[in-house]
């Protein structure tokens, strides 16, 4: 397991998954933005999750429900006690996301390959096109935490609020207003651009090195201890649709230990079209 004084073990290294992709109660699933990235070659044995396809409900703008959840990871052959290993591409965003969706209904064994597909492929490791057959398991989901989630009332209550940190993990030219999307991404429908009051500016890369694997505990307290993002505050992160926040969530709950952490997955998308809601340009 990675280890570099993070407060749980829910990184695993390449060479970790490399000795343990056959054993019984490891699975291992590809979460990417692309899902053509799969088909064109995935680690040996991984199961296809898709952010969108799979996780979100196709009319609301939510997670599957219970029961839909359930039947899902029944298919990939995740039971209750399997050890769940997510990766993918840009540097584990969407893995980072479905972490963070598995714990909201209770998975317990959740890990990120540290580095994700990208790491794995310049060790110049297998892949493959092939689709595992995976035997049906059984699984019972837990009812959601909300705890770890944070909804637009929740999240204007926070603004100004110095028991509080709200962290804006996108890229400068968005939290600046320059952007609504980030740089090569469409724009999702957010009507105005800028950031929440009173956000810190920390963008999701600042945690990662140049090979897309987390930094270390200490480097990590020092880049979000210094915007005030500390452990004693109740932190809500967002980005644009929720996946880099829940990035930042993995790295300010899991990494650091920081116990009241929430991702805002309504995000940009949401707040950048809300009527009567405070918006703020420039750094």
């Amino acid at each position: 397991m990675a280890e570099n004084g993070y407060a749980k073990p829910v990184l695993v290294a390449t060479d970790w998954l490399a000795e343990h992709l056959n054993d019984s109660n490891v699975v291992v699933s590809e979460v990417d933005e692309n899902p053509d990235l799969y088909d064109e070659g995935h680690i040996p044995g991984a199961v296809k999750l898709h952010w969108r396809e799979d996780l979100q409900d196709p009319v609301e703008r939510d997670l599957v429900e219970k029961d839909e959840f359930e039947r899902l990871m029944a298919r990939r052959g995740i039971g209750n006690e399997t050890t769940l290993v997510v990766y993918g591409d840009k540097n584990n965003w969407f893995a980072a996301y479905a972490y963070w969706y598995l714990k909201i209904y209770g998975h317990d064994d959740v890990r990120i390959l540290d580095g994700g597909r990208q790491k794995w492929i310049d060790e110049g490791r297998e892949l493959t096109t092939d689709v595992p057959q995976v035997d049906s398991a059984s699984y019972s989901a837990r009812e959601r935490d909300e705890s770890i989630r944070a909804y637009r009332d929740a999240v204007r209550q926070t603004i100004d609020d110095e028991g509080q940190a709200l962290v804006d993990v996108r890229s400068p030219q968005e939290f600046s207003g320059d952007l609504i999307a980030p740089p090569g991404y469409e724009q999702e429908g957010a009507q105005r651009a800028g950031h929440i009051p009173s956000a810190a500016s920390i963008p999701w890369a600042s945690a990662v090195r140049d090979d897309g694997t987390f930094k270390s505990a200490e480097e990590l307290r020092d880049l979000y201890g210094g915007k005030g993002v500390t452990g004693d505050k109740a932190v809500t992160a967002y980005c644009r649709i929720g996946e880099r926040s829940a990035h930042t969530w993995f790295v300010l709950r899991e990494l650091l230990g920081y116990e009241n952490v929430r991702n805002y997955d309504g995000s940009w998308t949401e707040w950048g079209n809300l009527v009567g809601v405070p918006i703020e340009k420039g750094s």
